[in-house]
């Protein structure tokens, strides 16, 4: 595949919001989709070629991978799980046996993971998101047939094999011992699934990628996306005021874009204007919630990247005011990025003590730098985003980084 074709291919999902069905099949599906490919470009604050850029590291990636065996829920099912085989279920991090009482409730230890807790299935999920991002970035690069064919393998056993698949919930998510099978909190699992969902349209010239794979793959995240919007759970989450919060948004916005979902994009526009960007953000840029973390750096730069990547979704390109836009003290987005960038730069001058466990692994290459130089023609941004690690190896870093792979996201002229 050329270059241009593959750029033409990317647009798909940054384009234009529209009214077809939640999963448009025949005519609808295409009307939608050469609607979106109206947007074709991105405009960087500078001449930089960042398919090129990335070509060596992303098929290094990839060819290290083309022999993985594709992953799902199902191989590993933990006795602690109130579900079933295809339930994804994991437990809180940050929850430990009660020295006081060992057979009773966990208690709580914040900032501090338990690495005995049932990981299992975030960490087969995070493979996935590692794997097919890779797979979909390097066949956009290349056009090598084999990456699509690896990354559509990866696909349908995660989420269409019957023997397989995940079911579309997370009933069972962030588990506590002797308290409660599942929380809302739980749904912060599933921020990987954002580099997935936009691998995918990338995958779609590709032979390897059925019309019936791709509408079942729009099935399974239509479902996942009006559990996130219905259940209790869901719920709970939409109304966090934290990152949390942020993270439910830039999730239903990334599924609501690829399913074609019209009114939960504009939803989530409104929350983000309304909640994320009204209740989050002091007059400086702080995250004042963030802060009071006993992990305030890495908490803040978290927010500040979901709350970029949800921004670069919900926004078209020149649109600016997710960005720019004021809360009633002054904060924005874009403050946000001011008052972050030099401790980013220079994380020795952090005003506040350093974050009780993995300080010394950030910060990484943040997506939201990227995202920001664009929106905001900032040129600095882009600088520092080029000199930082894009591809931690610590697995807490990972966990907190759901988009690794830029081409998947930006189109440049």
């Amino acid at each position: 595949m050329k270059r241009r074709t593959f750029l033409r291919h990317t647009a798909l999902t940054l384009g234009l919001m529209t009214t077809e069905p939640i999963v448009g099949t025949g005519k609808a599906q295409e009307k939608r989709e050469a609607a979106t490919m109206k947007h074709t470009t991105d405009q960087l604050p500078e001449k930089f070629d960042l398919f090129q850029w990335e070509r060596q590291r992303v098929t290094r990636l990839a060819d290290g991978w083309l022999a993985a065996t594709p992953g799902s829920v199902t191989p590993a099912h933990s006795p602690r799980s109130a579900g079933g085989l295809h339930d994804y279920f994991s437990e809180g991090d940050y929850w430990w046996p009660d020295p006081q009482h060992p057979d009773g409730p966990y208690i709580q230890r914040d900032g501090m993971s338990n690495p005995d807790n049932f990981n299992t299935h975030r960490l087969a999920l995070i493979r996935l998101s590692r794997i097919v991002g890779a797979m979909a970035a390097a066949y956009g690069i290349t056009g090598d047939g084999k990456y699509a064919r690896c990354a559509v393998q990866h696909l349908k056993v995660w989420f269409l094999n019957d023997d397989t698949r995940m079911a579309p919930h997370l009933l069972y998510a962030q588990a506590i011992k002797g308290r409660v099978t599942g929380r809302g909190t739980g749904i912060i699992d599933t921020i990987h699934l954002a580099e997935v969902v936009q691998s995918i349209p990338i995958l779609k010239p590709s032979a390897a990628l059925s019309a019936a794979d791709e509408q079942g793959l729009r099935q399974w995240f239509a479902e996942y996306l009006q559990w996130i919007s219905t259940h209790p759970y869901g719920l709970e989450e939409r109304r966090a005021a934290n990152n949390h919060g942020t993270c439910w948004v830039m999730q239903a916005a990334s599924f609501a874009r690829f399913v074609g979902d019209e009114p939960m994009l504009v939803s989530c526009r409104e929350q983000f204007q309304k909640t994320i960007v009204a209740k989050q953000i002091n007059a400086e840029g702080k995250f004042p919630l963030e802060l009071k973390r006993t992990k305030p750096y890495s908490y803040s730069l978290f927010n500040l990247d979901v709350m970029g990547i949800a921004a670069r979704i919900l926004s078209e390109p020149g649109d600016t005011a997710l960005w720019t836009m004021q809360n009633v003290a002054g904060g924005s987005l874009k403050q946000a990025m001011e008052w972050h960038y030099p401790y980013i730069v220079d994380k020795t001058k952090w005003p506040l003590p350093p974050d009780v466990m993995y300080f010394e692994f950030f910060p990484v290459r943040l997506p939201s730098l990227l995202f920001a130089s664009i929106a905001l023609q900032e040129t600095r941004y882009l600088e520092l985003w080029k000199k930082l690690e894009p591809d931690p190896t610590n697995e807490e870093v990972i966990r907190n980084f759901p988009v690794r792979q830029p081409v998947l996201w930006v189109n440049p002229a």
